[in-house]
């Protein structure tokens, strides 16, 4: 494309559609995209006599005399599953865990290449609440990490609050914490852009699933009034009249009581009317939100369309109808809110302090730490957040979880700023060199 010349919506629209073209041809390609790698040395066939039997006896009765040093001896320290039922995948619903696999071996390598993490995917045929809370337990001796991913609500949040309960490792849902962390920061940045206060403006939520219930809780801990928020899930917007939600979802009940403080009733547009910000995480688009509804917006509006894998309303449409930002959740538009921004840092924090759980707290230090990134490089309209390519956010994330999470009292590891930020560092460029090495040795094929 010439410099300086538009798109037409013709070549957007073409745009946006090529990586799902080459998605189908290159997994194919590449039969997948992560496998084993190991990271000791292998001088000659005799070190498999240090590495397996029989001198790997020695470590492991050390472990069993000091269980602590499984931490040191093994992976342990820098593992996390990643585990999905494939009940609820990106937009495509309940499509089952075989189909769900390739998401989850994408999460994997944005684990490893982003934040250094040794992500494993785990799609599980435990389908029931209480089936993958207790295969989730099992999996504890292997890994210091849990990411869940992609679990149909309700049943998500009695999956995440039970296992953070009562789990002795760090548990998170992505779809919840992850979502919420990334939106708030996005959410931060575009306030200081129009010039308008956290408490001050008037909030939208589209879609009322797992993503949109953290972000909702998420955001008033950052400093939103919650009695300007409204949430909408498929009936319309949520007010004290939806008494089937108390029986139904207490969650979402729970928020409906302390949102909506004009108990406005209606659809998406009657909630969109007059509002500051819009937050749709909904169903993929594109003319789920109007171009009409978006004129109704209060001056300076703010749309963040992040269905996927298309959002509720095209950004350019929405800029048509008058919103001054727009933000998605796909990388080859402007202002893209999207998880990869913040759950390898916020784990690659979390494993180096060795916290037992992941907090609010520890998110919004995410959040605040990622908007700082991009107002430091150049914030404006365009650039809400930095780009999944400026990897120094991440071991910047790194430390603001690590330095929260000792802050709070559950780090089990406690290290100053600068050893935070060279150790996160390091396992990052380690990690993003093994890749180029293995490209140009011909190892790893380019297609």
């Amino acid at each position: 494309m010439p410099e300086g010349r538009k798109w037409t919506k013709e070549e957007l629209l073409a745009k946006a559609e090529q990586p799902s073209k080459d998605s189908l041809r290159l997994h194919e390609f590449y039969n997948g995209v992560w496998e084993v790698v190991q990271k000791c040395c292998i001088r000659n066939f005799d070190d498999f006599a240090i590495w397996y039997t029989p001198g790997v006896a020695a470590t492991c009765k050390d472990i069993h005399a000091h269980p602590e040093k499984v931490f040191a001896a093994t992976n342990k320290r820098n593992a996390v599953a990643v585990v999905s039922d494939g009940t609820r995948v990106l937009g495509l619903g309940n499509i089952g865990p075989e189909a769900g696999l390739p998401v989850m071996e994408g999460k994997a390598l944005l684990f490893k290449y982003l934040g250094g993490v040794d992500a494993v995917p785990i799609c599980t045929d435990a389908h029931e609440a209480r089936e993958i809370i207790q295969f989730v337990k099992w999996l504890q001796p292997s890994f210091n990490g849990i990411n869940l991913e992609d679990i149909e609500k309700p049943k998500c949040f009695e999956v995440l609050d039970t296992l953070r309960r009562e789990c002795r490792i760090p548990v998170w849902h992505d779809d919840q914490q992850g979502t919420a962390a990334v939106t708030v920061a996005g959410w931060i940045n575009a306030l200081k852009i129009v010039g308008k206060q956290r408490d001050k403006v008037r909030i939208a939520l589209i879609g009322a699933g797992a993503a949109n219930v953290a972000i909702c809780r998420m955001l008033i801990a950052a400093g939103a009034d919650p009695q300007k928020i409204m949430l909408v899930d498929s009936k319309g917007i949520l007010h004290k009249g939806r008494t089937e939600v108390q029986r139904e979802e207490p969650i979402k009940w729970y928020l409906t009581t302390i949102t909506n403080g004009e108990q406005r009733q209606g659809s998406i547009a009657e909630s969109m009317e007059g509002t500051d910000v819009v937050v749709a995480v909904s169903t993929p688009g594109p003319d789920k939100i109007k171009p009409e509804w978006v004129r109704k917006m209060a001056k300076d509006a703010i749309v963040f369309a992040c269905a996927n894998p298309v959002p509720e309303i095209w950004p350019w449409d929405a800029k048509e109808a008058g919103a001054r930002i727009v933000a998605t959740g796909r990388s080859d538009f402007a202002n893209q809110v999207n998880n990869s921004l913040g759950f390898p840092g916020i784990f690659r924090g979390t494993l180096d302090v060795m916290a037992t759980t992941i907090t609010d707290e520890m998110c919004i230090a995410a959040a605040e730490e990622l908007a700082r990134t991009a107002e430091d490089k150049g914030m404006n309209e365009d650039y809400l957040l930095p780009t999944m390519d400026e990897w120094t956010v991440y071991p910047r994330e790194a430390v603001a979880v690590g330095l929260k999470a000792i802050e709070q009292g559950i780090a089990q590891r406690k290290v100053g700023r600068d050893q935070l930020f060279q150790e996160a560092e390091q396992v990052i460029r380690r990690a993003r060199a093994q890749v180029k090495a293995l490209q140009d040795a011909g190892i790893v094929r380019l297609p």
